[in-house]
């Protein structure tokens, strides 16, 4: 078992109380016993939903080395078999963890944060990192109050990059989370219309995005959009926080990482980064404008850390899109030939709608074919929803969408906003659009999913994957 956590290492960290046998050390850190692994620590985390006490016997069963609980809730637990590290307050505790382990932490971090692209950001860093050396990162999109401590605590202490993912709903989350995790290098995508039931306008998102400054490491890097409208101000924020140097991305003249040319290929793209007095080409292996700038955040932040640009540059044509954000399925209809799904259920605002409404209309269809965009809605939008569900019937427009399905009360305001000659259904939910998702495709179609995740359009995904198998290799052209 290779050792994350020296448990005396663990117990100092957290001031903790011991109780019973304790192993030498652990393996890794959960807080999920559904996959928690032998010999990690488990940490009895409250959520919001479910409160890890109660999970505490199956946390053994599945080969815990220790429960870390709160000793409030020692009386409810009965006979535990395990080693226990009892502390005040489980959350806590895992946040005395993180501050540890960047304390010993040798690796150079980046922090990624923004409305758009985080995720597909912090992915595409793993794989380019991953191609110069030892690189650990945020699971999933693992980017909130517990998921950002959780990371750091399982980085370990030998790694030679780190790459954390930091979001928010409201001001002042973000510099609680920097703080853990304090970067040599912090990039923010994108500032977009998102979480705006909590915030007055675009410059109030800018202010929060900006916390991440406050704790970058001395002599560290602020990286900005260059494209961004926001980009002015996020500059001169990096300068004021006291950040030493501060460097852009994009299509701007002006950009220190620019995009020299781009060529979308179907699969993916091709892309030239004008960059420290040279060009340096990359393939990646998803579509799409957004994600080339991505490409351009992912290629500065290599080169901020010090990282091998040429080795990380080669490595991004092994970047594919996630699960729900924009991954592409080649499937089979029972009427002979194929469809191409574009999956991009997991999260959806006015400027990731935009930018896979440009990918579909993009995208090649066959003869007969048709791009068919379903949405669900756009959620957190306060009292802009209605304006901005609408706004978005000219990038379909632009897109050439030959039919769209709608689901959700906000979709409503896009669904009349539409023009007459554009066939348009719209359902209250996502599992009343499925039988007409369902009927409506046909051989040659690309058909994209995007919704909010709260949305539920995960399941019309689900249903199209389970209705119509998917390509073999031969078919997938």
């Amino acid at each position: 078992m290779s050792m994350l956590w020296r448990t005396e290492v663990l117990v100092a960290a957290m001031q903790g109380r011991p109780v019973g046998a304790m192993p030498e050390g652990i393996a890794g850190i959960s807080i999920d016993s559904r996959s928690l692994q032998p010999g990690d620590a488990f940490f009895a985390i409250k959520g919001d939903r479910f409160d890890g006490h109660d999970f505490a016997t199956a946390a053994v069963k599945a080969g815990a080395g220790l429960l870390v609980v709160a000793e409030g809730k020692l009386p409810a637990l009965g006979r535990i078999t395990a080693p226990l590290i009892v502390v005040p307050d489980v959350l806590a505790a895992l946040e005395a963890v993180a501050v540890a382990a960047r304390a010993r932490a040798r690796a150079r971090i980046v922090a990624v944060t923004g409305s758009v692209g985080k995720t597909t950001t912090k992915e595409a860093l793993r794989v380019a990192l991953g191609a110069c050396g030892s690189v650990h990162a945020s699971d999933k999109s693992f980017n909130n109050h517990w998921g950002v401590p959780l990371t750091l605590a399982r980085l370990p202490e030998d790694c030679d990059y780190a790459v954390f993912e930091i979001g928010m709903n409201h001001p002042g989350e973000i510099r609680h989370l920097a703080r853990f995790v304090r970067p040599h290098v912090a990039v923010i995508t994108l500032i977009a219309p998102a979480h705006l039931g909590h915030f007055s306008s675009l410059g109030e998102i800018a202010r929060a995005k900006a916390e991440i400054f406050e704790s970058v490491e001395p002599g560290g890097h602020a990286l900005l959009n260059h494209d961004d409208p926001q980009w002015k101000f996020l500059e001169q924020a990096a300068h004021d926080a006291g950040v030493e140097h501060v460097w852009s991305f994009g299509e701007h003249p002006r950009a220190t990482f620019r995009l020299a040319s781009w060529e979308q290929t179907g699969e993916g793209s091709r892309i030239r980064v004008a960059m420290a007095g040279r060009e340096i080409a990359a393939s990646l292996g998803a579509p799409g404008r957004h994600i080339v700038q991505n490409a351009l955040a992912v290629l500065g932040a290599a080169y901020l850390t010090g990282a091998d640009v040429e080795k990380a540059a080669a490595a991004l044509p092994g970047f594919s899109a996630e699960k729900g954000r924009g991954r592409q399925h080649r499937l089979v209809h029972p009427s002979g030939g194929t469809f191409l799904l574009i999956d991009e259920s997991y999260n959806a605002n006015p400027a990731s709608m935009k930018a896979a409404l440009a990918v579909l209309g993009a995208m090649p269809v066959a003869e007969n074919g048709r791009r068919i965009a379903v949405l669900g809605d756009m959620l957190e939008l306060g009292e802009q929803s209605p304006a901005l569900h609408a706004g978005l019937a000219a990038p379909l427009a632009e897109a050439g969408a030959d039919r769209v399905l709608l689901a959700g009360p906000e979709m409503a305001a896009l669904a009349e906003a539409l023009p007459a000659d554009m066939p348009c259904k719209h359902r209250d939910s996502a599992e009343a659009l499925k039988p007409l998702l369902l009927e409506a495709v046909q051989p040659g179609d690309v058909v994209m999913i995007k919704s909010s995740n709260g949305a539920g359009f995960t399941k019309l995904t689900e249903a199209l994957l389970t209705a119509f198998p998917a390509a073999a290799p031969a078919q997938q052209d």
